[in-house]
């Protein structure tokens, strides 16, 4: 346990989107001293400009020394090299989403972190958002009755990463909040996704993830190549719906009573038709106090280290967000290896006479989220 007159000395890795937004929250901080690494001298002249008290390193092996935790912003593929570097000279890590590009990097993570006896934190900021907190509010209460179906839509005229499809770049955040929402991580998935502009990366793709314990299905939309700004999350229950958006300055959740209901069907003349009745009630707006969630994320993790307190979103958590993402992968082969067949005359290609949006990958054993 450290002492709260101790000063934290925090180092961030990468001032691009991310990164120049975690020194900003951090700067704001009383009792941390912040470091930006970064090797682009104009990053780093633009960090000097904006947070003239941050020390500047182009290296992060010539900081480690006089830093206690590293916040890892860098481009996804360099996540797990920079994080098990800090890692393994027992610094606590915040790594930004997605905790790593491959299972295998994301289990050597957390495998160093419980060796060094260390911190490791992924940067699941949703989780850390009080919109998000009430929507699993009232999805834990029962207040929108069974639930049906999770609809979510990221979508933008997006910034196209290098690394990374859209899929690692943007659904993280959506598996996070569903998962988080339903308290379990997701047992299979299935997904579509395609390239418009490239054909290095998708950048417009469906996920569907089905909750064993839940019954509940989620459908996952995120793309790159959208006109209109959309960051919405709409839970569908059998008394009342909800929707989470996230870029409503004052309404950032929504509880509709509207829904439909099944009627008994008594005249057998009529049973061609589906007899159903549409109800319509209030929309109400439940009030919400708005803290910046990246600034409860990183006061969390500051947190965490002062007292050695679990992270609320441990490497192992990341780890699983890896894993369902990691599937994806497989699918989009599995998917082109059965296009190839659906050309071939022998239709002996692996997957042959599968319908490419029924592709499923079934997860190994979710564990539960913690309460």
């Amino acid at each position: 346990m450290r002492s709260q007159q101790h000063q934290d000395r925090v180092a961030v890795v990468g001032y691009g989107y991310w990164g120049s937004k975690h020194v900003r929250v951090l700067s704001s901080m009383p009792g941390v001293a912040v470091t930006v690494v970064d090797a682009n001298p104009d990053r780093l002249a633009e960090a000097a400009a904006h947070h003239p008290m941050a020390t500047l390193a182009t290296c992060l092996d010539d900081v480690l020394d006089d830093i206690d935790a590293v916040i890892v912003a860098t481009p996804p593929g360099a996540h797990a090299a920079v994080a098990r570097q800090a890692l393994e000279a027992a610094k606590h890590v915040l790594v930004e989403k997605p905790l790593t590009t491959s299972v295998w990097d994301a289990e050597l993570l957390v495998e160093a972190a419980a060796r060094r006896r260390v911190h490791l934190m992924v940067g699941h900021t949703f989780e850390y958002n009080a919109a998000v907190w009430k929507l699993r509010e009232l999805v834990r209460s029962g207040a929108l009755g069974r639930v049906l179906y999770v609809d979510t839509a990221r979508l933008s005229l997006g910034r196209y990463q290098s690394d990374v499809n859209v899929i690692w770049d943007l659904a993280p955040h959506d598996i996070s909040i569903v998962s988080y929402i339903l308290d379990e991580m997701p047992s299979s998935t299935a997904v579509w996704a395609h390239c418009n502009i490239s054909s290095q990366h998708a950048d417009v793709a469906y996920l569907r993830l089905d909750f064993e314990r839940a019954k509940v299905p989620a459908y996952v939309h995120v793309s790159w190549l959208t006109p209109n700004k959309t960051r919405q999350v709409t839970v569908v229950g059998e008394r009342k719906m909800a929707v989470y958006d996230d870029l409503s300055d004052n309404e950032r959740i929504r509880v509709y009573d509207i829904g439909v209901d099944v009627d008994a069907i008594d005249d057998p003349t009529a049973a061609h038709a589906l007899p159903v009745s549409y109800r319509t009630g209030d929309i109400t707006s439940p009030y919400i106090a708005f803290k910046e969630p990246l600034l409860v994320q990183d006061e969390h993790f500051l947190d965490c280290i002062r007292t050695g307190a679990r992270p609320d979103t441990p490497g192992e958590r990341g780890l699983e967000i890896v894993r369902v993402l990691e599937a994806t992968n497989e699918l989009q082969g599995a998917a082109r290896d059965l296009a190839g067949a659906l050309h071939d005359p022998s239709g002996l290609a692996p997957e042959a006479g599968r319908p490419v949006l029924g592709m499923r990958r079934r997860l190994p054993n979710p564990p539960q989220i913690a309460s």
